[in-house]
């Protein structure tokens, strides 16, 4: 048994995030975390709410609430959802706890004492309109780099260039839409992560087998312009960690915070301190540090492609700058984006599905199936109402749930609702058997490489195999003239579908579990034995008829939903 511990990136606070957050990190980090549980392995997967910063004052501001009131309530909502997802996280989190706080402090205190950290006087945006200086990420015009039109103050997400709010063209308040921005003096604390350029870059070479997408976006970052910029870790914001050190306030940094980006990566492993509080767990640092035993842990990050440069370089500074013991990641898997529809989702405008919206039309499993098999690995991909009612109709319904039905159903009718006996397995039989095994081994190779699109496809097929198979034997003719051979071939078919429910738990854990309970086949983990797994429920073995697993999209219901999350969410 091997140990696992995984974190998806933190979504902000400030909102629902819709279906393209959700397969961006949150979705896909569970799918791992489910099939590593079923394979025996000890997890713990952390992730939480990201409280601080611009994003939760003004959300707050808009909702008319006082922002910790605002954060407390969307934590609940988010946390809510998540669960609504099936998302299993060991704990869920929150950026603004005092585990978090303290240990914010500690490692700018530790960057502090190993000369990593420098007092800047600097120049910032600040807008007489708002009557406040304006944070990177509230600043917004055109990049210098790409010309593009929507570049925030911090970084360019089109060509992912850093940058400073200064460099942009024609920039403008995204709180008021302002113009009239000045450079106002004040001072800041700034990381020194120039001076952590090269054990940066070394420990970048070391890690094996990151996405291309990952080392890319890093490698540029790293070789971009001058190379690797010092980066600002305190911002002039009321809602925050406070800057303070050794239980005082930081010299000369009264009344300041640190920034979001500095707090919230360091949220993960605060949320580890969190969860022993909770009473979850007993021992969090066995997890996050390694004279403490978390040097045998595998330590794996999901996150959009868009966090990938604060992840591979920022948050490394930051672990390794403190000449401290603590883990680094093993491997990074990022993705591209999820499209919506011709365009883009789009939180301002309420352009797309988003997860509470989702769950209230259609069970999570048809989005979790649907995302995860289309997800952005390799490039951006793009959700379309047709492709999502095509996927559902065919894979879920049509193949999966149309077996599961049609199996069941035919022995109650002439068997009764138990394993029948009798007969014995011929060579389609044998067949099917080495045909799901070699399928079985191929799937889990691909969710062991985090291959998710592949290892989706791997399942898909091996649930086609079994109607392939179903159809082929067809056990409603066999049974006119041949009986015994009719049993042996729905014997093998319910056995199939307890097979189906272990294989399928990490996607569909709702329609997993349903198919566990109607076979009666309490056993969840990982069938390392196939041809065993594939006679477990033997003849005599009650069951039950599940009821229809998945109902099929009707094009008026797609028209509806498409015209429904075209425009401005309520």
């Amino acid at each position: 048994m091997a140990r696992h511990l995984i974190t998806s990136a933190i979504p902000y606070i400030n909102g629902i995030k819709h279906l393209g957050n959700l397969v961006g990190s949150q979705l896909p980090a569970d799918l791992y975390a489910r099939y590593l549980r079923t394979r025996g392995h000890e997890v713990l997967f952390l992730c939480a709410t990201d409280e601080h910063g611009t994003p939760a004052e003004i959300a707050a501001k808009k909702a008319g609430k006082p922002v910790a009131e605002y954060c407390a309530e969307m934590h609940e909502v988010q946390a809510k959802l998540a669960e609504g997802f099936r998302l299993s996280f060991d704990h869920f989190g929150r950026s603004s706890s005092p585990q978090n706080h303290a240990l914010t402090q500690h490692f700018a205190a530790r960057l502090d004492d190993e000369g990593l950290i420098r007092e800047v006087s600097e120049t910032q945006m600040y807008s007489p309109t708002d009557g406040r200086f304006l944070p990177d990420r509230y600043i917004e015009g055109t990049c210098p780099n790409c010309g593009f039109d929507s570049a925030r103050g911090d970084q360019c997400d089109n060509c992912t260039k850093q940058l400073d709010p200064a460099d942009l063209i024609n920039p403008h308040s995204t709180i008021s839409g302002a113009t009239d921005l000045e450079m106002r003096e004040t001072k800041h604390l700034y990381l020194r992560q120039s001076a952590m350029k090269d054990r940066l870059e070394e420990w970048i070479d070391t890690r094996e087998g990151w996405p291309v997408l990952t080392t890319s976006i890093a490698k540029k970052w790293l070789g971009d312009g001058d190379g690797l910029q010092d980066r600002g870790i305190t911002r002039d914001l009321d809602w925050g960690v406070p800057v303070m050190k050794d239980g005082a306030p930081w010299p000369g940094m009264e009344g300041k915070v640190f920034y979001v980006w500095f707090d919230a990566p360091i949220e993960y492993i605060a949320c580890g301190a969190e969860w022993v509080e909770a009473g979850k767990g007993d021992d969090w640092e066995r997890w996050w540090r390694t004279d403490k035993g978390a040097d045998d842990v595998t330590y794996t990050q999901f996150m959009g492609k868009d966090n990938v440069p604060f992840h591979t370089l920022s948050f490394p500074a930051t672990i390794l700058g403190s000449n401290e013991p603590w883990k680094l990641v093993d491997y990074i898997k990022s993705f591209n984006y999820l499209n919506y529809d011709g365009g883009q989702f789009s939180t301002s405008r309420g352009r797309g599905v988003f997860m509470d919206q989702a769950l209230e039309i259609l069970p999570a499993d048809y989005w979790r199936w649907w995302l995860l098999s289309r997800a952005p690995e390799t490039s951006d991909s793009e959700f379309t109402w047709e492709a999502f009612q095509t996927d559902v109709n065919k894979d879920l319904a049509d193949v999966l749930g149309n077996f599961v039905s049609r199996i069941t159903k035919f022995c109650r009718s002439k068997f009764g609702e138990a394993v029948p006996e009798g007969g014995a397995p011929g060579d389609r039989e044998a067949a099917l058997v080495e045909e799901i095994t070699r399928r079985t081994a191929a799937y889990a190779g691909h969710m062991d490489r985090i291959e998710i699109r592949r290892a989706a496809a791997e399942l898909r097929a091996i649930w086609a195999a079994g109607n392939e198979y179903l159809q082929a034997a067809a056990p409603w003719t066999t049974f006119k003239t041949d009986p015994e051979s009719a049993a042996a071939q729905v014997r093998l078919g319910l056995n199939l579908i307890a097979l189906y429910a272990r294989l399928s738990a990490p996607f569909i854990p709702d329609a997993a579990a349903a198919m566990l309970a109607a076979m009666n086949a309490p056993d969840t983990d990982w069938p390392d034995d196939v041809p065993a797994a594939l006679a477990a429920l033997p003849a005599g073995h009650a069951f039950t008829v599940p009821d229809n697993l998945f109902t099929k999209i009707t094009d008026d219901q797609r028209a509806e939903w498409a015209e429904r999350f075209a425009g401005v969410r309520d």
